[in-house]
């Protein structure tokens, strides 16, 4: 059963400054994405993952994103943010996502990209979260030239209705669009948080507090107008 917990979790992620992650804090995030993914322009290396990370207060958890990275590159970037969350955004198996969760004991979340257009392939993402059971949610995100942040929607409405997984909203939100996304996607699995990354931007890794603002408001709106009652 759906949670009817109204309180939807709010991920920011590719943050490379630390005056942005304290911004992205005070706006009330309750997850800090860093992306160890050197082709993305909000690559930033283990070391800066590390000094970003200490910025986050008591309860605001850090996430490592990983893109078919190499063994040691994860290892490093985990011992560098003690406690983070990975999450697995490329061609990682279940048995390989899995075996990293097992291994630097650290819960783990993977994306599924989601082809974009009216006429794109359907996404069979009852049968992917099924494959990825030992996930702690399932990132939806559009599939994109460069695995994510290239800001772009996939079609919500074509998801199914009942799979059997934490759902993370993610791929071209805004402020503008958050509400319709978790309006049409709240009840499709057992919880339902979103992730924004472009939303929130002036240019790649360069975060707007009143950006992260107007999002985060945007959010606790649709929460309050979802509530019964309210």
């Amino acid at each position: 059963m759906p949670s009817t917990n109204m309180t939807t979790r709010i991920k920011m992620c590719g943050f490379t400054r630390e005056s942005d992650i304290d911004a992205a804090v005070a706006a009330g995030a309750n997850a800090i994405g860093l992306v160890l993914y050197p082709p993305s322009k909000r690559h930033v290396d283990p070391d800066r993952a590390g000094q970003l990370a200490q910025r986050l207060p008591a309860f605001v958890t850090p996430v490592l994103l990983f893109v078919n990275a190499k063994a040691h590159d994860i290892e490093t970037a985990a011992a560098q943010v003690p406690g983070a969350w990975l999450q697995f955004h490329g061609d990682e198996s279940p048995a390989e996502c899995a075996q990293w969760g097992q291994r630097l004991g650290r819960r783990w979340l993977r994306a599924a990209r989601i082809p974009l257009g009216q006429d794109a392939p359907a996404f069979d993402l009852v049968k992917y979260a099924h494959q990825y059971s030992q996930a702690s949610a399932i990132l939806l995100d559009a599939h994109v030239e460069g695995y994510g942040g290239g800001g772009k929607a996939f079609h919500w409405s074509r998801l199914p209705t009942n799979v059997n997984a934490h759902l993370v909203l993610s791929g071209g939100l805004t402020p503008a669009n958050v509400a319709d996304g978790m309006a049409q996607l709240r009840h499709r699995g057992l919880s339902l948080a979103v992730d924004v990354s472009s939303g929130i931007e002036t240019a790649p890794g360069i975060k707007d507090p009143l950006l992260m603002q107007a999002f985060v408001a945007a959010v606790r709106a649709a929460d309050h107008d979802a509530t019964p009652g309210a």
